[in-house]
């Protein structure tokens, strides 16, 4: 903020009144106008941040800050001003003189408020928050520490613009594997913790949290583990509040039971609802409330631990314990941490368990230092693989995987992190089946702890799609993927990042299905959604636009995708730099296009220049210099330099066979690129035998009925025509034909 702490020349800091898991507020003066204000600054956004990450959530703050501004209700914090400053987001509001709720049980020393309190508390929060669904706006974070109790007794809900922000970002999603940073865990509702779609009746819920708390004084599931009070919420009728505290009145008793029911159908059918409720019942004949009660001291709130049947064995036996405030470590885990899960911080001291029936396993809950000690290697296995040693990252996220399956359990998210993690680095090793097998594991796992639409759910599923695609099974990959984004889009909405990155791929993917029209609409579609929210020039705006070239291109629109390639690959090289692998990675698809122009010697030289580039970055045997040679070759023999062409392909297949092994897939296309280079100088005998030899490789690594093991037996059949071996052409174009329309049958929906 600088040393004058004056934001923008006219915000003026004078003192911290508040911290949380966003960021801190400060005691303001608006130099402008001369008042009082109060100053919410989010945690900065430091060159650390994912760029995708700062840049949806400028756009995502800029559009819920002029939503919180434009409440205007008398229970609604004002927000007058928002902006950014060096890197930090802020809102200007209304300063308030009072307490928040969680301050009131603090100084009350977690005794419950006076009935009376409890009652206009509720009565004012129904009524603001009835103003503010009927704006279309759901808080999504409603929590004691977000409602204001003023000197005057007025009542005011802060944070809707935070609140929303989070969500919309993705944090309320993610609690599991990542962290939990937005939707504290006692006041969450159970369509949020699965996952599921949230609406107005999910703010019900947490008011009842509020309530339950305030007049109780403990929220309805205090355990000590944040994973167990998810799963109380989700899973465990609350107790009633009168068997903590006799003299709450029968109807606080009920409405706030109503509030907590496991469904939003259950629940008041909106907050105008509930306060026509909550004023019916205190002015009728049952509801009279006497004088406030004076301070009694009612001990520590007695919390009975969920049944335990109903809790996954690694969330059973909990101790019970205190609420989250605002300085608690519900606040303050993940915050600064994205890898970090439920264990930890979070997790109970390890207590002895007496001895169980052989039947029933119990686990103790494990030492924090072993935790810790996972959490490290975990860590270490993401590193690795962020550096593309994908082999050590598998040994390693292996390893944790059992460690974790061990000591919290199979179904603990931390343990599915890992086995997550497991599946993501076979696919990267080029092993898919197993990282099918790995992740279909994960998602049955999740969809039984955690529901179908968690994110972390979807998660897995996208990443099953995915490596479907990678078998060649693509008509499954896009049931899979039609699948979860139908669910990304109910519950994050069409513009969300996750919900655009799988209509990504589904675009992608319907190309490989052949719909080719489909499939460049909705990359056109998503390239057109990424502009708007994230610039013309951001990494994932130009990988769709790079799909889009892409498709236009099976299209055989050219020019088009010609000039849509140069698009992509000056805005990198802009951005990211002329050697960027990204940017070479586009200059590469401008010589394919103007090979397919019939401008080889114009790609020729481009390629020529990618060569050294490559070579200079890489190093002369990588596999992307190598394709820039491949390239170099096929434009040698477009302009009729075939000598020259089989030269460089067997040049560049044997540099292949030796660094990538002789059946990998560009090693084949090289020895193929030396056959098709032998037929045009009429070699076809030895054409002949290179083609089989690559037929023959790919039918042994992906199978008789593979597209690419199809397209070498056609080039077979073609090299026995040309050599007057007529009949065996015949035969083996006709057994070709077969096997292409019983794959078609088996991809058709």
């Amino acid at each position: 903020m600088g040393e004058t702490r004056l934001i923008q020349g006219r915000y003026r800091l004078h003192d911290v009144i508040g911290r949380g898991g966003m960021g801190e507020v400060w005691r303001a003066t608006d130099e402008s106008l001369g008042r009082r204000v109060a100053v919410k600054c989010l945690k900065p956004l430091g060159p650390q941040q994912d760029a995708n990450f700062v840049t949806v959530l400028r756009e995502r703050f800029r559009r819920e800050a002029r939503v919180a501004a434009s409440l205007q209700h008398r229970g609604v914090t004002v927000v007058h001003d928002f902006g950014e400053s060096e890197g930090v987001l802020f809102l200007v509001m209304e300063l308030l003189e009072g307490h928040n709720l969680s301050q009131l049980l603090e100084e009350n020393k977690q005794h419950p408020l006076p009935v009376q309190d409890v009652v206009d508390i509720a009565e004012q929060v129904a009524d603001a928050l009835a103003y503010t669904h009927r704006q279309g706006i759901v808080h999504r974070d409603l929590k004691p520490a977000n409602i204001m109790r003023l000197g005057d007794g007025a009542v005011k809900i802060c944070d809707f613009g935070i609140a929303r922000l989070g969500a919309d970002i993705g944090f309320t999603s993610r609690l599991t594997g990542t962290g939990i940073a937005m939707g504290t865990p006692h006041y969450m509702s159970p369509e949020q913790i699965s996952g599921g779609e949230v609406d107005h009746r999910s703010d019900l819920y947490s008011l009842g949290c509020v309530l339950y708390e305030i007049a109780t004084g403990a929220p309805p599931f205090d355990l000590d583990d944040a994973w167990a009070i998810l799963v109380g919420h989700r899973d465990t009728p609350p107790e009633p509040l009168r068997t903590h505290r006799a003299e709450l009145p029968d109807y606080l008793d009920r409405i706030v039971l109503d509030l907590l029911a496991k469904t939003p159908e259950e629940r008041p059918t909106d907050a105008t609802d509930l306060r026509r409720r909550i004023v019916s019942a205190r002015t009728g004949p049952a509801g009279s409330i006497g004088p406030a009660a004076p301070d009694r001291v009612f001990g520590h709130v007695r919390v009975r631990e969920p049944a335990p049947a109903r809790l996954p064995s690694w969330a059973r036996r909990m101790t019970s314990g205190h609420r989250a405030t605002a300085g608690s470590l519900a606040l303050r885990t993940v915050a600064h941490d994205p890898t970090a899960g439920l264990t930890g911080e979070w997790t109970s001291p390890v207590r002895a368990l007496p001895q169980q029936p052989a039947a029933r396993v119990e686990r103790a809950t494990p030492p924090p230092e072993l935790l810790a000690v996972l959490a490290s290697r975990h860590k270490a296995g993401l590193s690795l693989g962020r550096l593309g040693r994908w082999e050590e990252a598998a040994d390693v996220h292996s390893s944790v995987a059992e460690d974790r399956e061990r000591v919290l359990g199979p179904d603990h998210p931390d343990t599915l992190t890992s086995r997550y993690e497991v599946g993501f680095t076979l696919s990267r090793l080029g092993r898919p089946a197993d990282a099918l097998r790995a992740f279909a594991r994960v998602t049955e796992a999740r969809e039984r702890v955690l529901g179908p639409d968690h994110a972390d759910t979807l998660a897995a599923r996208q990443e099953t799609a995915y490596v479907l695609g990678r078998l060649g099974r693509h008509f499954e990959a896009h049931q899979v993927y039609a699948a979860v984004l139908a669910s990304r889009e109910r519950t994050m909405g069409p513009d969300h990042p996750d919900t655009l990155r799988c209509r990504h791929n589904l675009a992608f993917n319907l190309g490989r299905l052949g719909r080719l029209d489909e499939s460049y609409r909705m990359a056109r579609e998503v390239a057109e959604a990424r502009t708007r929210l994230l610039g013309d020039e951001h990494p994932d705006t130009l990988v769709t636009r790079y799909e889009v070239a892409y498709t236009l291109g099976q299209l055989d629109r050219w020019p088009e995708a010609l000039a849509t390639y140069r698009d992509v690959a000056s805005a990198r090289g802009a951005v990211l730099g002329p050697d960027h692998p990204d940017t070479l990675a586009a200059r590469y698809e401008v010589g394919i296009c103007l090979g397919r122009l019939g401008r080889s010697a114009e790609a020729l030289e481009l390629y020529r220049d990618l060569v050294d580039a490559r070579t200079r970055v890489h190093g002369p045997d990588d596999p992307e210099t190598l394709r820039a040679r491949h390239g170099l070759g096929v434009n040698l023999g477009r302009l009729s330099r075939w000598e020259e062409a089989v030269e460089e392909a067997r040049d560049v297949c044997a540099i292949r066979e030796r660094v990538l092994g002789g059946d990998h897939p560009d090693t084949l296309v090289s020895r193929r690129e030396i056959a098709v280079g032998l037929g045009w100088l009429a070699r076809w005998s030895d054409a002949l035998a290179v083609y089989r030899q690559v037929a023959d490789a790919r039918e042994r690594v992906l199978g008789a009925d593979h597209p690419d093991t199809l397209a070498s037996r056609h080039d077979e059949a073609h090299c026995l025509e040309q050599l007057g071996h007529h009949a065996e052409a015949v035969d083996l174009y006709r057994r070709v034909a077969s096997l292409r329309r019983a794959e078609g049958e088996r991809n058709r929906p």
